[in-house]
């Protein structure tokens, strides 16, 4: 078809849409836009449009067609034969004329290709096309129509192939290479620590047969590599596009970076490695709006972007550093491009949300592209807590009033009526004046208000384009994504109205059970592997998170023997908190005496910042040859950095920190920079009003109320912070667990299976 030497069996299949993005793009990278209409909005406005068409017309209209090596497929929106006109439909915002050129350029674009297409399949000599933007806000069609020849389609269609065809090659090329060279893939090391092997060879079975896998394996084992490598390795022969390799915080994202390097990626493996970066952190210009008349970095971003991609497809290894070389050398931004870079790369390195969140951009790309992904998911213990706080939003009255203080007449206007939208709900809520309480629904008259506004401040943005006043900014930005997840509210989510005073209240779209929105990234992925030291029990993260019924779990045995750990419990000390002024003092004596015995490093974990400093106190009055220092509050990264720096080879004190923060996972301090640390909490989260919602939902939905909210979370972080102290088969150390509830049967079985608790020790009052 079309000219360029045609093959039998086509090397590169690339998506319509991809081909035009790639060679059609022109001019500035141009955000005041966005956000534009919501998946679901989108799919609605679709249906509205082809619902109005008639009874012959054809909806998602499966074309394709090849050119030289080049395999070109999509879906046109609608064909309607008896006006022999094929449409693609745009929904969007606003007024019509903000949509800016270089969009309809694109669109046009992907239109004439699924028109050329089509004058193919049915052996047409010219065909009728229309651009329709559909404006979800008041329902109006704006219809761009034209008339093309199919002579002058073809010539376009071959024109974008040649433009790509090179860039194909070389990918096709690459893919072929990398292939080969994963194929002969070796272990870096001479041999896997103990539990690594059997840790690897889960996550291989699990992708050669395409099942998730929930995978506990202890701290220590090497679990970044053991779970890189066999997807490396299984990656040939499963076919898979790409790897994601998602982890909580940045440390985690550098021991996959290093992991990548260690196998050879760059190197020995044509491996591309991608490193992404919030946004935020990787700006240049955060003082500038995303657009071409503000940004230096966004001016022309798409006439430069084909020179970067080309000299960042060169680079094996598109750390944070290196796509801001690249970047800057191109005059393109870096984090846009390494957006444009996750579609070219081999394994793409990033926080959860690039997959898992509502506008998660790793899984749009891969269901628009059709991808066969892997999906690694570090210190997965995370995921649950994580996961809820993707799936809501808050809205607070104070932000409001803030937000309106500082408006353009028309957008102060719209945030009135919302205010005045929001004092009827406070008025009507089933129980007035409550702090806090449950509401039946969202709050439909709320709900319109805030779509006035968010429309309204987007047209002043065309208007007037250039950065909002940033508390306007920042309202507008939670009322959109408070606007997301009410369209798909259910049980699986609580609205609630929580009130501070005569003025301010917030209201609430809280996620409960992440699983309706999490399930369908698990079923598009090959395999999606949750790893951590702590997933147990095994059925709190499959009913919370929606994994799939086939999914398997591991639970990886220690290579640590009980002869390396001394766990005591402390048995006759409350840590509740209407007993903690009593515990100070036994606390305090503990800490001293253990230190004493065995001088070294020592952690020292608490519920809370109060809790701490009060124990610290004491323990400096009554024991002041013990050195301590502590985890203060919002620490900076050097801080943090300097916290740790004390722990060394032959020091001594004891760092005292909060369960759940910063040190109480995620660190590495092995041998002698860690021998010891004490828990003083269960770390069960604080009973209140929001918990104890959360405890009823999980208990009318699982029968384990109590369980899901408070036990499993809190016994994580304390075995969480407990695995800081054996990360080597030659480590030795000491772990006290205080507070007689330890000694309870339901919470030791949450203990690990290694541990050898001392219960003849038990009691160490003071």
């Amino acid at each position: 078809m079309g000219a360029g030497g045609l093959t039998a069996v086509p090397a590169y299949t690339v998506a319509v849409r991809a081909l035009c993005e790639f060679t059609a793009k022109q001019g500035d990278l141009d955000l005041r836009f966005t956000p534009s209409p919501t998946a679901l909005e989108g799919i609605a406005g679709h249906a509205v449009v082809t619902g109005r068409r008639g009874p012959n017309y054809r909806t998602e209209v499966s074309l394709e067609g090849s050119w030289g090596d080049l395999h070109v497929r999509g879906r046109a929106d609608g064909y309607d034969p008896d006006q022999n006109l094929v449409e693609e439909i745009k929904t969007h915002r606003g007024k019509f004329s903000s949509i800016p050129d270089n969009h309809r350029h694109l669109h046009w674009a992907q239109l004439r290709v699924y028109g050329h297409l089509l004058c193919r399949q049915l052996g047409l000599e010219t065909i009728n096309l229309a651009l329709v933007y559909y404006d979800i806000g008041n329902g109006q069609e704006t219809v761009l129509r034209e008339t093309q020849d199919a002579s002058a389609l073809s010539a376009l269609f071959i024109g974008l192939c040649e433009r790509f065809s090179s860039w194909a090659a070389q990918e096709a090329a690459h893919r072929a290479a990398r292939d080969t060279a994963l194929g002969t893939l070796r272990f870096p090391h001479a041999d896997f620590r103990p539990g690594q092997r059997q840790l690897a060879e889960n996550v291989y079975r699990a992708n050669t047969s395409g099942r998730c896998l929930l995978a506990q394996a202890p701290t220590g084992i090497g679990k970044t590599i053991g779970s890189l490598f066999p997807v490396l390795r299984a990656m040939p022969g499963e076919g898979l596009d790409k790897v994601f390799f998602l982890a909580a915080k940045t440390p985690g994202r550098r021991l996959a970076l290093d992991a990548a390097a260690s196998l050879g990626a760059g190197a020995t493996i044509p491996l591309r490695v991608l490193e992404l970066t919030a946004r935020d952190k990787a700006c240049e210009h955060p003082d500038k709006a995303c657009q071409g008349d503000a940004c230096p970095l966004a001016r022309g971003f798409y006439d430069r972007l084909p020179a970067a991609r080309a000299a960042a497809s060169q680079v094996a290894m598109l750390d944070r550093e290196a796509l801001r070389d690249i970047g800057l050398a191109h005059e393109v931004c870096p984090y846009y491009l390494g957006s444009e870079m996750a579609r070219w790369s081999d394994m793409v390195v990033g926080d959860y949300n690039y997959y898992f969140d509502g506008s998660a951009m790793l899984y749009a790309l891969a269901l628009e592209r059709g991808w066969k992904a892997s999906v690694l998911v570090d210190e997965a213990h995370n995921m649950v807590s994580r996961a809820r706080s993707m799936y809501s939003a808050e809205l607070q009255r104070g932000q409001l009033r803030a937000a309106r203080a500082n408006a353009p007449g028309v957008v102060k206007k719209a945030l009135e009526r919302v205010g005045r939208a929001w004092s009827k709900v406070d008025k009507e809520a089933p129980l007035p004046q409550a702090p806090y309480q449950v509401l039946p629904e969202v709050p439909g008259i709320l709900l319109d208000a805030l779509h006035n506004a968010t429309s309204t401040v987007n047209d002043f943005l065309v208007e007037f384009p250039g950065p909002l006043d940033p508390e306007l900014q920042r309202f507008h930005f939670d009322a959109l994504g408070f606007l997301r997840l009410a369209e798909s509210f259910g049980d699986h989510s609580l609205c609630d109205l929580a009130r501070s005073g005569v003025k301010d209240s917030a209201i609430s779209i809280r996620n409960v059970v992440p699983a309706p929105f999490l399930a369908p990234r698990f079923a598009l992925a090959r395999s999606v592997t949750l790893f951590s030291a702590t997933l147990s029990p095994w059925h709190y993260f499959c009913d919370l998170l929606g994994m799939p019924p086939d999914t398997a779990w591991a639970d990886v045995a220690s290579p640590f023997s009980a002869s390396q750990l001394e766990v005591h419990i402390a048995g006759d000390i409350s840590t509740r908190y209407q007993h903690r002024t009593g515990s100070l003092r036994p606390i305090a004596n503990l800490v001293a005496r253990q230190y004493l015995e065995r001088p070294g490093n020592y952690l020292a974990f608490f519920s809370s910042f109060d809790y701490l400093e009060q124990v610290l106190e004491v323990l400096q009055a009554r024991h002041p040859e013990v050195p301590a220092w502590r985890q203060e509050r919002r620490m900076s990264e050097p801080e943090r950095a300097a916290f740790l720096e004390r722990f060394t080879p032959g020091g001594r004190g004891v760092g005292f920190a909060v369960l759940g923060g910063s040190f109480g996972e995620g660190i590495d301090l092995p041998g002698e920079r860690l021998i010891g640390a004490f828990v003083a909490t269960l770390g069960l989260p604080q009973v209140n009003p929001v918990n104890e919602q959360l405890r009823e939902r999980m208990q009318a939905m699982f029968g384990a109320g109590y369980d899901y909210t408070y036990l499993y979370p809190g016994m994580q972080k304390v075995v969480q912070a407990a695995g800081r102290v054996i990360r080597t088969e030659l480590d030795r150390g000491v772990v006290w667990l205080i507070d007689d509830r330890f000694g309870r049967p339901e919470v030791r079985a949450l203990l690990p299976g290694w541990w050898d608790v001392d219960a003849a020790r038990i009691g160490a009052g003071g």
